[in-house]
Protein backbone atom coordinates (compact mmCIF):
# COMPACT_ATOMS: atom_id res chain seq x y z
CA UNK A 1 0.00 0.00 0.00
CA UNK A 2 1.02 3.47 -0.59
CA UNK A 3 1.45 6.83 1.19
CA UNK A 4 0.24 9.88 0.05
CA UNK A 5 2.17 13.26 -0.41
CA UNK A 6 1.68 17.19 -0.83
CA UNK A 7 3.38 18.11 -3.75
CA UNK A 8 2.31 21.35 -4.72
CA UNK A 9 0.72 24.23 -2.25
CA UNK A 10 -0.90 27.53 -3.65
CA UNK A 11 -3.47 29.78 -2.89
CA UNK A 12 -5.49 32.69 -4.02
CA UNK A 13 -7.32 35.52 -2.45
CA UNK A 14 -9.66 38.63 -3.56
CA UNK A 15 -7.51 41.81 -3.73
CA UNK A 16 -10.47 44.12 -1.90
CA UNK A 17 -9.47 44.11 1.26
CA UNK A 18 -12.31 44.69 4.17
CA UNK A 19 -11.16 45.98 7.21
CA UNK A 20 -13.07 46.19 10.56
CA UNK A 21 -13.34 49.94 10.33
CA UNK A 22 -15.15 49.07 6.43
CA UNK A 23 -17.62 47.04 8.91
CA UNK A 24 -18.79 50.02 11.25
CA UNK A 25 -19.89 51.89 8.77
CA UNK A 26 -22.12 49.65 7.66
CA UNK A 27 -23.31 47.84 11.26
CA UNK A 28 -22.84 49.20 14.94
CA UNK A 29 -19.71 47.35 15.21
CA UNK A 30 -16.06 48.43 15.88
CA UNK A 31 -12.54 46.78 15.34
CA UNK A 32 -12.11 46.83 19.43
CA UNK A 33 -15.19 44.55 19.45
CA UNK A 34 -14.22 42.33 16.31
CA UNK A 35 -10.35 41.45 17.02
CA UNK A 36 -11.13 41.19 21.13
CA UNK A 37 -14.05 38.04 20.38
CA UNK A 38 -12.66 36.55 16.69
CA UNK A 39 -8.57 38.03 16.63
CA UNK A 40 -10.29 39.32 13.22
CA UNK A 41 -8.01 42.74 11.60
CA UNK A 42 -9.51 42.18 8.42
CA UNK A 43 -10.77 39.90 5.59
CA UNK A 44 -11.17 39.64 1.70
CA UNK A 45 -14.00 40.17 0.02
CA UNK A 46 -14.83 39.83 -3.83
CA UNK A 47 -15.63 42.99 -5.74
CA UNK A 48 -19.24 42.22 -7.87
CA UNK A 49 -18.64 41.98 -11.73
CA UNK A 50 -14.95 41.30 -10.91
CA UNK A 51 -15.05 37.71 -12.38
CA UNK A 52 -14.10 36.43 -9.35
CA UNK A 53 -16.64 33.41 -7.82
CA UNK A 54 -15.96 30.01 -5.97
CA UNK A 55 -14.78 28.29 -9.17
CA UNK A 56 -12.79 30.89 -10.60
CA UNK A 57 -10.67 31.06 -7.32
CA UNK A 58 -9.96 27.58 -6.72
CA UNK A 59 -8.80 27.10 -10.45
CA UNK A 60 -6.72 30.12 -9.53
CA UNK A 61 -5.35 28.52 -6.77
CA UNK A 62 -5.02 25.17 -8.54
CA UNK A 63 -2.72 26.36 -11.55
CA UNK A 64 -0.32 27.54 -8.75
CA UNK A 65 -0.42 23.99 -6.82
CA UNK A 66 0.21 21.81 -10.12
CA UNK A 67 3.34 24.47 -11.30
CA UNK A 68 4.55 24.20 -8.01
CA UNK A 69 3.80 20.38 -8.02
CA UNK A 70 6.16 20.02 -10.84
CA UNK A 71 3.56 18.24 -12.96
CA UNK A 72 1.15 19.00 -16.09
CA UNK A 73 -2.51 19.28 -15.69
CA UNK A 74 -2.93 16.09 -17.60
CA UNK A 75 -1.02 14.53 -14.99
CA UNK A 76 -4.15 14.91 -12.69
CA UNK A 77 -5.96 11.91 -12.07
CA UNK A 78 -9.31 13.00 -10.08
CA UNK A 79 -10.03 15.76 -8.19
CA UNK A 80 -11.79 16.64 -5.14
CA UNK A 81 -13.14 20.33 -4.15
CA UNK A 82 -14.30 21.39 -1.18
CA UNK A 83 -16.98 24.08 -0.62
CA UNK A 84 -20.37 25.13 0.95
CA UNK A 85 -20.56 28.11 -1.38
CA UNK A 86 -20.68 26.74 -4.83
CA UNK A 87 -21.32 28.29 -7.75
CA UNK A 88 -24.73 26.61 -8.73
CA UNK A 89 -26.84 24.39 -6.77
CA UNK A 90 -26.03 22.02 -9.33
CA UNK A 91 -23.68 20.49 -11.04
CA UNK A 92 -21.04 21.32 -8.29
CA UNK A 93 -17.75 23.41 -8.95
CA UNK A 94 -15.63 20.19 -8.96
CA UNK A 95 -16.43 19.37 -12.82
CA UNK A 96 -15.98 23.31 -13.38
CA UNK A 97 -12.34 23.02 -12.19
CA UNK A 98 -12.33 20.55 -14.68
CA UNK A 99 -13.55 22.12 -17.97
CA UNK A 100 -11.98 25.74 -16.84
CA UNK A 101 -8.19 23.76 -16.00
CA UNK A 102 -8.98 21.90 -19.89
CA UNK A 103 -8.02 18.51 -17.27
CA UNK A 104 -8.62 15.36 -19.33
CA UNK A 105 -12.44 13.70 -18.69
CA UNK A 106 -11.37 12.70 -14.82
CA UNK A 107 -13.37 11.81 -12.09
CA UNK A 108 -14.48 14.82 -10.14
CA UNK A 109 -15.62 14.90 -6.72
CA UNK A 110 -17.37 17.23 -4.46
CA UNK A 111 -16.96 17.60 -0.54
CA UNK A 112 -19.81 19.13 1.60
CA UNK A 113 -18.34 19.49 5.03
CA UNK A 114 -18.14 23.25 5.75
CA UNK A 115 -15.23 24.15 8.05
CA UNK A 116 -13.68 20.11 8.11
CA UNK A 117 -14.00 20.71 4.31
CA UNK A 118 -10.52 20.14 3.43
CA UNK A 119 -9.74 18.20 5.94
CA UNK A 120 -12.47 15.72 4.49
CA UNK A 121 -11.32 16.13 0.59
CA UNK A 122 -7.25 15.22 2.06
CA UNK A 123 -8.90 12.30 3.43
CA UNK A 124 -10.37 11.21 -0.10
CA UNK A 125 -7.89 11.78 -2.19
CA UNK A 126 -5.21 9.87 0.75
CA UNK A 127 -7.64 6.91 0.56
CA UNK A 128 -7.70 6.83 -3.42
CA UNK A 129 -4.21 7.09 -3.44
CA UNK A 130 -3.65 4.80 -0.44
CA UNK A 131 -5.07 2.10 -2.33
CA UNK A 132 -3.32 2.81 -5.83
CA UNK A 133 -6.49 3.67 -7.50
CA UNK A 134 -4.84 7.09 -8.51
CA UNK A 135 -1.16 9.08 -8.43
CA UNK A 136 -2.04 12.33 -8.66
CA UNK A 137 -5.29 14.26 -7.27
CA UNK A 138 -6.33 17.93 -7.18
CA UNK A 139 -7.27 18.73 -4.06
CA UNK A 140 -9.13 22.18 -3.26
CA UNK A 141 -10.77 24.13 -0.49
CA UNK A 142 -12.62 27.34 -1.97
CA UNK A 143 -15.37 29.99 -0.78
CA UNK A 144 -17.34 32.90 -1.38
CA UNK A 145 -18.81 34.14 1.46
CA UNK A 146 -19.40 37.43 1.45
CA UNK A 147 -22.79 37.05 -0.98
CA UNK A 148 -24.39 35.61 1.38
CA UNK A 149 -23.82 37.70 4.40
CA UNK A 150 -26.19 39.99 6.57
CA UNK A 151 -24.17 43.09 6.13
CA UNK A 152 -26.25 45.05 8.79
CA UNK A 153 -26.46 45.21 12.63
CA UNK A 154 -28.38 42.28 12.65
CA UNK A 155 -26.18 39.42 11.30
CA UNK A 156 -22.75 41.29 12.50
CA UNK A 157 -22.21 38.05 15.14
CA UNK A 158 -21.70 35.95 12.23
CA UNK A 159 -20.78 38.79 9.21
CA UNK A 160 -17.63 40.09 10.63
CA UNK A 161 -16.10 36.57 10.91
CA UNK A 162 -16.23 35.46 6.73
CA UNK A 163 -14.51 36.13 4.22
CA UNK A 164 -13.21 35.02 0.32
CA UNK A 165 -10.69 32.71 -0.97
CA UNK A 166 -8.91 29.34 -1.94
CA UNK A 167 -6.49 27.10 -1.27
CA UNK A 168 -5.24 24.10 -3.65
CA UNK A 169 -2.99 21.09 -2.88
CA UNK A 170 -1.51 18.54 -5.26
CA UNK A 171 -1.66 14.43 -3.44
CA UNK A 172 1.22 12.37 -5.23
CA UNK A 173 2.11 8.72 -4.45
CA UNK A 174 4.61 8.15 -1.95
CA UNK A 175 6.37 4.58 -2.00
CA UNK A 176 8.07 5.32 1.18
CA UNK A 177 5.24 4.74 4.11
CA UNK A 178 7.43 6.79 7.10
CA UNK A 179 6.92 10.15 5.07
CA UNK A 180 3.83 11.82 3.64
CA UNK A 181 0.12 11.74 4.90
CA UNK A 182 0.53 9.36 8.09
CA UNK A 183 -3.03 8.80 8.78
CA UNK A 184 -6.49 11.00 8.98
CA UNK A 185 -9.04 10.33 11.40
CA UNK A 186 -13.09 12.28 10.83
CA UNK A 187 -15.80 12.47 13.11
CA UNK A 188 -19.41 14.12 12.95
CA UNK A 189 -22.22 14.50 15.15
CA UNK A 190 -25.62 15.83 13.22
CA UNK A 191 -27.50 16.21 16.47
CA UNK A 192 -25.98 19.17 16.32
CA UNK A 193 -26.48 20.30 12.64
CA UNK A 194 -28.86 23.38 13.06
CA UNK A 195 -26.31 25.14 16.10
CA UNK A 196 -24.24 26.14 12.81
CA UNK A 197 -26.64 26.28 9.47
CA UNK A 198 -27.41 28.26 6.75
CA UNK A 199 -31.09 26.80 6.56
CA UNK A 200 -32.38 27.96 3.09
CA UNK A 201 -32.23 27.65 -0.14
CA UNK A 202 -32.92 24.10 0.85
CA UNK A 203 -35.36 21.18 -0.34
CA UNK A 204 -36.03 20.70 3.29
CA UNK A 205 -38.36 23.05 4.72
CA UNK A 206 -40.23 24.93 1.43
CA UNK A 207 -41.16 24.53 -2.11
CA UNK A 208 -39.51 27.15 -4.24
CA UNK A 209 -42.66 28.31 -5.48
CA UNK A 210 -43.19 29.20 -1.79
CA UNK A 211 -39.59 30.84 -1.89
CA UNK A 212 -40.67 33.19 -4.49
CA UNK A 213 -44.09 34.10 -3.61
CA UNK A 214 -43.44 34.47 -0.21
CA UNK A 215 -40.65 37.02 -0.84
CA UNK A 216 -39.96 38.08 2.90
CA UNK A 217 -37.41 40.32 3.59
CA UNK A 218 -37.34 39.16 7.59
CA UNK A 219 -36.65 35.93 6.58
CA UNK A 220 -33.69 35.29 8.41
CA UNK A 221 -33.45 31.22 7.34
CA UNK A 222 -30.96 32.82 3.93
CA UNK A 223 -28.17 34.24 6.21
CA UNK A 224 -26.28 32.20 8.38
CA UNK A 225 -26.77 31.04 11.64
CA UNK A 226 -24.29 30.51 14.47
CA UNK A 227 -24.81 29.59 18.09
CA UNK A 228 -21.24 31.13 19.18
CA UNK A 229 -20.62 29.71 22.81
CA UNK A 230 -21.93 26.29 21.95
CA UNK A 231 -19.72 26.34 18.62
CA UNK A 232 -17.19 27.29 20.60
CA UNK A 233 -16.95 25.47 23.80
CA UNK A 234 -17.44 22.32 21.14
CA UNK A 235 -14.32 23.17 18.88
CA UNK A 236 -11.93 23.38 21.95
CA UNK A 237 -12.95 19.84 22.98
CA UNK A 238 -13.27 18.41 19.31
CA UNK A 239 -9.96 19.75 18.35
CA UNK A 240 -8.40 18.68 21.52
CA UNK A 241 -9.82 15.04 20.98
CA UNK A 242 -9.18 14.47 17.01
CA UNK A 243 -5.60 15.77 17.58
CA UNK A 244 -4.36 13.48 20.39
CA UNK A 245 -6.37 10.74 18.30
CA UNK A 246 -3.51 11.57 15.34
CA UNK A 247 -0.88 11.80 17.92
CA UNK A 248 -2.06 8.45 19.20
CA UNK A 249 -2.26 6.47 16.24
CA UNK A 250 1.16 7.10 15.22
CA UNK A 251 2.36 6.64 18.60
CA UNK A 252 3.26 10.45 18.84
CA UNK A 253 3.43 13.21 21.74
CA UNK A 254 2.62 16.69 21.41
CA UNK A 255 5.81 17.55 21.61
CA UNK A 256 6.63 15.84 18.14
CA UNK A 257 4.14 18.64 16.42
CA UNK A 258 6.53 20.87 14.59
CA UNK A 259 3.55 22.67 12.99
CA UNK A 260 -0.02 22.76 13.88
CA UNK A 261 -2.41 24.55 10.86
CA UNK A 262 -5.43 24.57 12.66
CA UNK A 263 -9.07 25.64 10.96
CA UNK A 264 -8.80 29.53 11.21
CA UNK A 265 -12.23 29.94 12.91
CA UNK A 266 -11.77 32.21 15.54
CA UNK A 267 -7.90 32.99 16.54
CA UNK A 268 -9.36 32.13 20.59
CA UNK A 269 -10.20 29.13 19.81
CA UNK A 270 -6.31 28.49 18.24
CA UNK A 271 -4.84 29.99 21.30
CA UNK A 272 -7.10 27.91 23.70
CA UNK A 273 -5.75 24.75 21.37
CA UNK A 274 -2.17 25.74 21.63
CA UNK A 275 -2.01 26.54 25.76
CA UNK A 276 -3.22 22.87 25.93
CA UNK A 277 -0.79 21.67 23.96
CA UNK A 278 1.77 23.64 25.35
CA UNK A 279 3.06 24.75 21.79
CA UNK A 280 5.06 27.62 20.73
CA UNK A 281 3.92 30.42 18.63
CA UNK A 282 6.19 29.11 16.08
CA UNK A 283 4.75 25.78 16.32
CA UNK A 284 1.03 27.08 15.44
CA UNK A 285 -0.05 28.95 11.83
CA UNK A 286 -2.68 31.45 11.89
CA UNK A 287 -3.37 33.83 9.50
CA UNK A 288 -6.75 34.21 10.51
CA UNK A 289 -6.07 38.17 11.32
CA UNK A 290 -6.01 38.65 7.65
CA UNK A 291 -8.38 36.85 6.24
CA UNK A 292 -11.45 36.15 8.39
CA UNK A 293 -12.69 32.45 8.36
CA UNK A 294 -12.52 31.43 4.79
CA UNK A 295 -13.91 27.69 5.95
CA UNK A 296 -13.09 25.07 3.56
CA UNK A 297 -10.26 27.32 2.34
CA UNK A 298 -8.73 28.43 5.70
CA UNK A 299 -6.24 25.29 6.48
CA UNK A 300 -4.80 24.76 2.74
CA UNK A 301 -4.63 28.74 2.80
CA UNK A 302 -2.66 28.91 5.95
CA UNK A 303 -0.84 25.73 4.84
CA UNK A 304 0.67 27.45 1.63
CA UNK A 305 1.68 30.88 3.52
CA UNK A 306 3.37 28.67 6.21
CA UNK A 307 4.94 26.72 3.63
CA UNK A 308 6.14 29.70 1.59
CA UNK A 309 7.81 31.30 4.86
CA UNK A 310 10.12 28.50 5.27
CA UNK A 311 7.63 26.88 7.93
CA UNK A 312 7.08 23.82 6.54
CA UNK A 313 10.61 21.44 6.30
CA UNK A 314 11.61 18.14 5.06
CA UNK A 315 10.62 15.78 8.08
CA UNK A 316 8.38 18.04 10.03
CA UNK A 317 5.43 16.77 11.61
CA UNK A 318 2.62 19.15 10.34
CA UNK A 319 -0.77 18.41 11.99
CA UNK A 320 -4.11 20.04 10.57
CA UNK A 321 -7.08 19.94 12.09
CA UNK A 322 -10.45 21.24 12.05
CA UNK A 323 -14.11 21.86 13.27
CA UNK A 324 -17.39 23.21 11.75
CA UNK A 325 -20.99 23.28 10.90
CA UNK A 326 -22.71 20.10 10.84
CA UNK A 327 -20.85 19.00 13.41
CA UNK A 328 -17.88 17.73 12.02
CA UNK A 329 -14.30 17.46 12.82
CA UNK A 330 -11.05 16.14 11.72
CA UNK A 331 -7.91 16.24 12.13
CA UNK A 332 -4.34 14.63 9.27
CA UNK A 333 -0.92 13.99 10.44
CA UNK A 334 2.02 14.31 8.07
CA UNK A 335 5.34 13.70 7.93
CA UNK A 336 6.66 16.39 5.41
Amino acid sequence: MYNSKIIGLGHYVPENVVTNDDLSKVMDTNDAWIQERTGIKERRHVVKGDGDTTTSMGVKAAKIAIERAGIDKDDIDFIVFATLSPDYYFPGPGVLVQRDLGIKTVGALDVRNQCSGFVYAISVADQYIKTGMYKNILVIGSELHSHGLDMTTRGRAVSVIFGDGAGAAVLSREEDNTKGILSTHLHSEGQHAEELSLIAPGMGKRWVTDIIEDNDEKDESYYPYMNGQFVFKNAVVRFSEVIIEGLQKNNLQSTDIDLLVPHQANLRISQFIQKKFQLSDDQVFNNIMNYGNTTAASIPIALTEAWEAGKVKPGDLVVLAAFGSGFTWGSVIIKW
